[in-house]
């Protein structure tokens, strides 16, 4: 296929658009691999920079989509063969350069990772960056010593694509998962599915230093106030894993947790990671996630024609879970 089909993002003085466009293979930017990508997935980043709600994109024109799944095509690298079943996320791709949302992509091999052994390109796409994100969070609960044994542990924005993972995944590991969110009446039986204990609404913002010690471990996709509240409930010695701001930026907190409880405040960065660190957490994923669970996140497969509707339903909290892309439907 000389041509193919990708979502564009174009900049003028008045706006950005977002338009379904048949592209040449010559218009790639530069790379080692050339991918035919099969699907990708709509994170929040996705959405902001396809609706323009935040500078997230930072060069035009530029195809979106911060993750990708798809076989290598063509191949300069050693590393990489034709034939070869791989995943992309982060790496500024989708921001920076060319991304997942289009039937062809040309990247750089040191970005890509190998689809590992019983996971399907749609299952990566159902996990993508909120799935790998959502591991490394709990890879970090685990190497700060928090054990199902420890106590309970609290996810934030547990309706969320981050949220729904790390549910599933410290659930299906033997911890006792209590999920926060603000869609109590209509998430709930989604959640407690998931593998939850009990669903809790948002976290209320508090003036006191410390609060009664409630959670062992806690995964945060959220930030402001309600990380703000969370270090003050959590038990001492107790991680949070961060790795959102959903809630804003700013951390309106106090030292206290951290020199009077020794708490831990676990920055998650799912973006620059490096390449070990992706192969441990893609298997460790592959082995936990299993496909009941896999299919229960994943709230829709849509095609890129779609894409710029569902984008404004994700800024609108309309969305559930995971939104797969088949960019070849």
């Amino acid at each position: 296929m000389s041509t193919f089909k990708a979502l564009l993002l174009e900049k003028n003085e008045q706006s950005v658009t977002a338009t379904l466009k048949e592209l040449a293979v010559n218009d790639l930017p530069e790379g080692e691999v050339l991918i035919s990508v099969a699907y990708s997935t709509l994170n929040y980043k996705d959405g902001l920079a396809v609706t323009n709600r935040a500078p997230v994109v930072r060069q035009f024109p530029l195809v979106p989509g911060i993750d990708l799944a798809g076989i290598v095509e063509e191949s300069t690298s050693a590393a990489y063969q034709p034939g070869d079943g791989v995943i992309l996320t982060g790496w500024g791709v989708g921001e920076m350069y060319w991304g997942g949302l289009a039937q062809k992509a040309r990247v750089h091999s040191d970005w890509l990772v190998p689809l590992p052994d019983g996971l399907s390109l749609q299952n990566a796409m159902a996990l993508g960056t909120a799935g790998f994100t959502a591991m490394l969070a709990v890879l970090a609960l685990e190497a700060h010593d928090i054990t199902p044994d420890s106590g309970e542990v609290v996810v934030t924005g547990a309706a969320g694509g981050v949220g729904s993972v790390a549910i599933a995944l410290l659930a299906k590991l033997g911890y006792t998962v209590v999920a926060s969110t603000g869609r109590v009446d209509t998430a709930t039986d989604y959640l407690m599915k998931l593998g939850a204990s009990r669903v809790m609404g948002r976290f209320t913002p508090s003036k006191r230093a410390l609060e009664k010690e409630l959670w062992a471990g806690a995964v945060d996709t959220v930030g402001g106030e309600t990380l703000a509240a969370l270090t003050r409930q959590m038990v001492r010695w107790g991680s949070v894993a961060v790795c959102g701001m959903a809630g804003g930026g700013d951390l309106p907190a106090t030292v206290y947790p951290f020199i009077l409880r020794g708490v831990n405040l676990l920055g998650i960065d799912s973006v620059m990671s490096p390449f070990i660190t992706r192969q441990i957490a893609w298997q460790r994923l592959t082995e936990t996630m299993t496909p009941e669970l896999l299919e229960l996140i994943t709230e829709r497969v849509i095609g890129l024609v779609e894409v710029p509707a569902v984008s404004q339903d994700i800024m609108q909290g309309q969305v559930r879970g995971r939104v797969v892309v088949d960019v070849n439907r």
